[in-house]
C-alpha cells in the first residue's frame, strides 16, 4: 500500500486500538446498556469491535473468513469484565498483524482476497469511527486523534460513493473545507455535533 509503509500501518492500528482502549475504560458501569448505534447498546458495539478483533489471528493465519465463527454483537463476547474482553481480543490481533510478513499477506474476507495492508487500514478507521461512537454514546471524549482521522480518510475516499449496504453507511453531505474529523464521520454517515 503505498500511502503507508508497513510499520506506520501496524502504528496507527495500535494508537486506533488504545484510543479505543481509553474509550471503552472510561464507560460508566450503569452506561452499557445505553444506545450507541441504532439497534445496538454500549455493549453491543465494543462487542462488535471485540469481534473483528478475534477475527484477525485466523485471517492472518490464512484461514478463510466463516460466517458465525465469531458472532458479532454478542455481548457474551466480552465475559464478565468488558474492558478485560477488549484487550484481550485486541493484544491477539495487534501481535496477528506484527508477525513476520504480517502487512503483505492477503486475507481471505467474506468480500473475497484483499491485501492485509488495506485489511488493517479498514480496521484503523473502523476503530476511529466507533471511537467515536462509543464516546458519543457515553458523552466522553469525542475529539478523535488527527493522524488516525487522516488514515481513516485515506482509507474513507476509497469507498463506494453510496456507502458499503450492511457495513458502512450513506455518507452526508458535508462542505470540502469542513474539518477532517466532520467529513471523516460524515462519510460513514455520522453527524459530528
Amino acid at each position: 500500500m503505498a500511502d503507508f509503509s508497513p510499520v506506520e500501518l501496524l502504528e496507527l492500528f495500535q494508537r486506533a486500538q488504545n484510543q479505543f482502549t481509553d474509550r471503552v475504560d472510561a464507560v460508566e458501569p450503569d452506561r452499557w446498556e445505553d444506545q450507541a448505534l441504532p439497534g445496538w447498546t454500549v455493549s453491543d458495539l465494543v462487542a462488535h469491535l471485540v469481534s473483528e478483533q478475534l477475527w484477525v489471528p485466523p485471517l492472518m493465519a490464512g484461514e478463510p473468513y466463516a460466517e458465525g465463527r465469531f458472532p458479532d454483537g454478542r455481548s457474551d463476547l466480552l465475559g464478565a469484565d468488558p474492558l478485560l474482553g477488549w484487550e484481550s481480543a485486541a493484544d491477539a490481533a495487534l501481535s496477528a498483524f506484527a508477525e513476520d510478513e504480517g502487512l503483505i499477506r492477503t486475507v481471505h474476507l467474506s468480500r473475497g482476497p484483499t491485501p492485509s495492508a488495506e485489511y488493517i487500514l479498514e480496521m484503523t478507521a473502523d476503530l476511529t469511527v466507533h471511537a467515536w461512537d462509543l464516546a458519543q454514546a457515553t458523552d466522553g471524549d469525542t475529539e478523535l486523534d488527527g493522524e488516525l482521522v487522516t488514515a481513516a480518510l485515506v482509507y474513507a475516499e476509497r469507498l463506494p460513493e453510496d456507502g458499503v449496504p450492511g457495513l458502512f453507511d450513506a455518507p452526508l453531505d458535508v462542505s470540502a473545507a469542513a474539518p477532517p474529523q466532520t467529513r471523516l464521520l460524515a462519510r460513514f454517515g455520522r453527524k459530528d455535533c
